[in-house]
């Protein structure tokens, strides 16, 4: 059985239908006809309707309605709105969340689903403010202690930070040996797994130059120390390099690149490949994947949105899907 595509609509005030419609249009017939969309019919066709793109929809009921290959099929969630672009925050809450819930319990329930995708959201709709997509999904899987893995990747290279969505001075807190040990060992498996090859990755350290390998730092305690454990694990892994120069040259030797916090590779990877990315989420129940940029407020309605990035989830999660 072909397995099914669910994409997620994600956050109403942003690019996303814009997007959706531009991948619509670039992906074949076969693939078309994989794709589940989950959020509001209305919305989405209203959306639509006021940047003048037209599109086939059809409202389902479940995964078992099968409709033409140029229909994007909707499964329908509530949302109340006046303004489809301006739709209240609570509603883009509402509807987000349900939005992730039923897709997470469609993937957990039904063994034919490739995976998800979901489009940008704000974080500020969750109501943690502190969590995205990945914590959220990783909640909802039952993980515990921050062991899921959040993968920036192309076909050059990948990135994932330790920690995620934290404030910067909490960071330091969660760089545990455990920690890059369990991470790094769920990146090696997913590529030997998934990518049929063995990785060569190389992790960063936490401050500027290392902090010169001091007794006291990060990079002595607890980033080292795991470096030689994995290598005892077969694990090719070299480090902690540091990450000011890092994205010169050096990148270009390894697979993956592990830095420790958010802001420490996605400004430097983005500057290397733009759109040209996915987010994976690794360490769930499912596969899940989203385009590696956000919800682009100030390009609303303009008709200059990329949409590189959501093709790129759709073929990926098509071809490696579960």
């Amino acid at each position: 059985m072909k397995k099914k595509i669910l994409i997620i609509g994600g956050d109403p005030n942003s690019i996303n239908s814009e997007i959706i419609f531009k991948s619509w249009k670039k992906i074949n017939l076969s693939i078309k006809k994989k794709i589940y969309l989950i959020t509001n019919y209305n919305l989405i066709r209203d959306q639509l309707k006021k940047l003048k793109f037209s599109i086939k929809l059809q409202k389902v009921k479940s995964l078992d309605e099968v409709f033409k290959n140029e229909y994007l099929k909707i499964i329908d969630l509530p949302a109340i709105y006046k303004d489809p672009f301006n739709v209240s925050k609570r509603e883009s809450s509402k509807l987000v969340t349900n939005s992730l819930d039923l897709a997470h319990k469609l993937c957990v329930k039904h063994k034919n689903i490739a995976g998800i995708i979901n489009c940008p959201i704000d974080k500020s709709l969750f109501k943690k403010s502190k969590i995205g997509v990945t914590e959220y999904l990783a909640f909802k899987c039952g993980l515990k202690n921050n062991s899921e893995v959040m993968l920036i990747k192309n076909k050059k290279l990948s990135v994932a930070p330790i920690t995620t969505h934290i404030n910067l001075n909490q960071v330091s807190k969660r760089i545990t040996k455990k920690t890059i040990i369990k991470k790094v060992n769920t990146i090696n498996n997913w590529f030997i797994a998934k990518l049929k090859y063995k990785p060569k990755i190389c992790i960063l350290g936490l401050n500027p130059h290392n902090a010169e390998f001091r007794s006291n730092s990060e990079e002595k305690k607890e980033i080292l120390p795991a470096i030689k454990k994995l290598k005892k694990n077969k694990i090719l892994i070299s480090g902690p390099l540091p990450a000011d120069t890092v994205f010169i040259e050096q990148y270009k030797k390894f697979d993956v690149v592990v830095g420790m916090y958010h802001d420490q590779i996605l400004p430097s990877f983005k500057t290397l490949f733009k759109f040209d990315a996915i987010n994976v989420t690794l360490g769930l129940k499912y596969l899940r994947v989203s385009p590696d940029h956000g919800v682009a407020k100030q390009l609303i309605k303009k008709n200059k949105a990329n949409p590189l990035s959501l093709i790129n989830c759709i073929k990926f999660i098509n071809k490696f899907g579960l």
